[in-house]
């Protein structure tokens, strides 16, 4: 066992998260739990740390409560969590433990006034007879001081290596404790906003609040509160945590690809160590005897490595206590290859040349798992590219990232709209789309070189149509592509699949493209064919817009390619990307469904290329999965590099790799990716 230090320890690599929500109505819990055959088989399967449990959704304990006896499970059979504890320590595996807040159905029975309140009334979580735990607890009530007795028996009964918090977010709460509190600070229950920031203000002190207390019971325990999603609301809170876990079960609809590469790519930047978490389910949790498939595990862990996080695969321990050995044969097959790429892993950090600001830095309540579609379409469109990026909000340090992207939604305050007028002053770029760089009432904008000239078509409820998804296109417009910006489409109309800001250009503004105005909007009575009313010729707004370093797109290029995925949209972006860039750290001929990450390791004077090469698809209704590795053969890479290469190698195969230089660019050919490969670039 780790002795406890003034800080928390690094993060270990290969991590289980071990779920025991057991119902009360299943008998002999952990009758056939041996400690030794749990502890070795997770020796044997490369597992270093893993999270057991201390109470369940179903509001049960894993051990025995002095404190809350009537908590302990009605049929547990051995003293489970701290023998679980005792073995792993003798085999110097990390137990973290786990607690369950704000589901909690044993809670909820009792003490229904601990409820979180819907604002018509009505307690959150679904009705009363639905099969389900999911009965939230607001933790502005009585319930948070069971929480703290509950971690101080913790502390108390047996050795904490950290604390697993699950299931914490701002909700909308109306219950009488919120209600008072919000009149105490000056906000009116009835309305939606003042509620969404008292929700988010209450829940970050809490975690700070909760945090300080098991400070003062151990110094240096790990801490995580997991919501299921990282997002700005992490950056307010990140004191209370020793790194973020990143609950991201591509098997399921909720975190479906590329869902882990936006949320690592914006809890990387939180200065804070990031765990990716997977499962090994088909599905998601509590798919009990079912398997993910052995490719989809590798894809999960190894482009965890590739962004620089540890790994962390969801397992389910079954009631009986007895751990599945076919389950960590399949992780220990792919752990054990996270373990020959560790020290290429170890300290690294990523190269990025483009920031992201991310459109969900104004939502002060969680409304879903999966991201907004503008970001997640700009993302797509940059991993698709090669492009080395990361996702940031306003108080990211600008000057880090040669181009910024504003996507599709991204309203400017003041404040902001400064300091981007400063960074461009500096040299730095911008693109930015749609309604991105509005003010906070959209108007008009706050960039330079464009103008909203008017909110453009309404429907017959007198709704704007600009920006809509709607069926048949009936407010379609259409690009021709020409000159840089048109570069690898021919100069033909293209159509935009949502309607588009009615801009006009500024000052100094070249406008790269304009828009071809269709023959007329499609109406109940002026219509065309199935969909989309064609071409009419006819020259109309600016659809794409030059000024001073800055690129702008009048339509929702982003939410469009989250869509509907039109590769002329990806290409427009794509090109503006180079047009304001020039050469980017990294090319390659790999398809667009590769992924390329460049990570560097000052400390030993190295950059780490990673290509990792696996193809969802769509082959149930559900969601995507990955079956099959399809190699790739003799992948051309040019990387900028700082200084002169002393030599380069496939990793973890140290197998030596021909390159040539040229000035700050250095060429090679990887033979093969089977799935994901490494190359380390050495520096003289």
């Amino acid at each position: 066992m780790e002795s406890h230090q003034s800080s928390p320890p690094k993060q270990r690599f290969r991590q289980i998260h071990l779920d025991f929500h057991t119902s009360e109505f299943i008998p002999d819990i952990g009758h056939q739990f041996d400690p030794d055959e749990f502890a070795e088989t997770l020796h044997k399967a490369h597992v270093n740390s893993i999270n057991c449990f201390a109470r369940c959704h179903h509001g049960w304990m894993y051990y025995e409560s002095d404190r809350f006896p009537e908590r302990r499970h009605p049929h547990l059979t051995q003293n489970l969590l701290p023998l679980q504890i005792e073995a792993c320590h003798r085999r110097d595996i990390r137990v973290p433990i786990y607690v369950s807040l704000q589901l909690d159905y044993f809670t909820a029975q009792k003490h229904p006034e601990w409820r979180l309140i819907e604002p018509d009334g009505r307690p959150a979580g679904g009705l009363m007879y639905t099969p389900d735990f999911r009965k939230t607890l607001c933790l502005n009530t009585p319930y948070a001081e069971f929480l703290q007795a509950h971690i101080a028996e913790l502390f108390e009964l047996m050795p904490v290596d950290g604390l697993w918090l699950d299931i914490i977010a701002p909700r909308d709460c109306s219950c009488p404790c919120c209600w008072e509190d919000m009149e105490k600070q000056g906000l009116d229950p009835r309305r939606e906003r003042d509620r969404h920031l008292f929700a988010d203000r209450m829940v970050t002190e809490y975690m700070h609040d909760l945090s300080s207390f098991i400070r003062k019971l151990d110094r240096s325990c790990l801490i995580y509160y997991n919501s299921g999603h990282i997002w700005p609301l992490h950056r307010r809170a990140s004191q209370a945590f020793t790194h973020f876990d990143l609950e991201s079960l591509s098997s399921t609809p909720w975190w479906p690809y590329p869902y882990f590469q936006t949320t690592a790519r914006y809890a990387r930047n939180l200065g804070k160590e990031i765990v990716g978490m997977t499962g090994k389910f088909h599905t998601a949790w509590g798919d009990f005897h079912s398997f993910k498939n052995r490719a989809a595990l590798e894809f999960d862990c190894f482009q965890s490595l590739a962004v620089n996080g540890k790994c962390s695969v969801g397992d389910q321990l079954h009631p009986s206590g007895k751990i599945d050995p076919v389950t960590y044969e399949l992780i220990g097959d792919v752990f054990a290859q996270v373990a020959e790429k560790e020290p290429w892993c170890e300290g690294a950090r990523a190269l990025s040349e483009i920031g992201v600001l991310t459109t969900e830095e104004f939502e002060l309540i969680q409304h879903s798992l999966d991201h907004t579609a503008p970001l997640t379409g700009v993302v797509r469109m940059l991993l698709e590219a090669d492009y080395q990026f990361d996702v940031i909000d306003s108080a990211g340090d600008f000057s880090d990232y040669g181009l910024l992207v504003l996507p599709d939604s991204y309203p400017l305050s003041e404040q902001t709209a400064a300091r981007l007028s400063t960074y461009l002053a500096q040299g730095g770029k911008l693109i930015a789309s749609f309604e991105a760089g509005m003010d906070e009432h959209k108007g008009d904008f706050r960039l330079d070189g464009i103008k909203k000239r008017s909110d453009g078509p309404v429907d017959e409820k007198g709704d704007f149509v600009r920006g809509e998804n709607l069926p048949a296109n009936p407010y379609a417009q259409y690009i021709v592509p020409e000159g840089e910006i048109g570069r690898g489409l021919r100069p033909t109309e293209y159509v935009m699949y949502a309607r588009g800001m009615d801009v006009t250009a500024q000052d100094e503004a070249e406008v790269l493209l304009f828009n071809t105005q269709s023959y007329f909007d499609r109406r109940y009575k002026h219509f065309c064919s199935h969909q989309q009313t064609p071409s009419s010729g006819q020259k109309g707004s600016p659809a794409v817009v030059h000024h001073n370093g800055m690129i702008y797109f009048a339509h929702p290029i982003f939410t469009m390619y989250y869509d509907k995925a039109p590769r002329w949209c990806k290409q427009i972006f794509i090109n503006a990307v180079r047009m304001l860039m020039g050469e980017p750290l990294v090319k390659t001929s790999a398809p667009s469904t590769a992924i390329v990450t460049l990570n560097e390791q000052p400390a030993e004077n190295r950059q780490v290329l990673h290509l990792i090469h696996y193809v969802p698809e769509r082959r149930g209704q559900e969601f995507d999965i990955i079956e099959d590795v399809i190699p790739l053969h003799d992948v051309a890479v040019d990387v900028r590099v700082p200084q002169r290469v002393r030599r380069i190698q496939l990793v973890p195969q140290e197998e030596m790799v021909p390159y040539t230089s040229d000035p700050g660019v250095v060429h090679f050919v990887v033979p093969r990716v089977n799935g994901h490969q490494m190359v380390e670039i050495a520096f003289q």
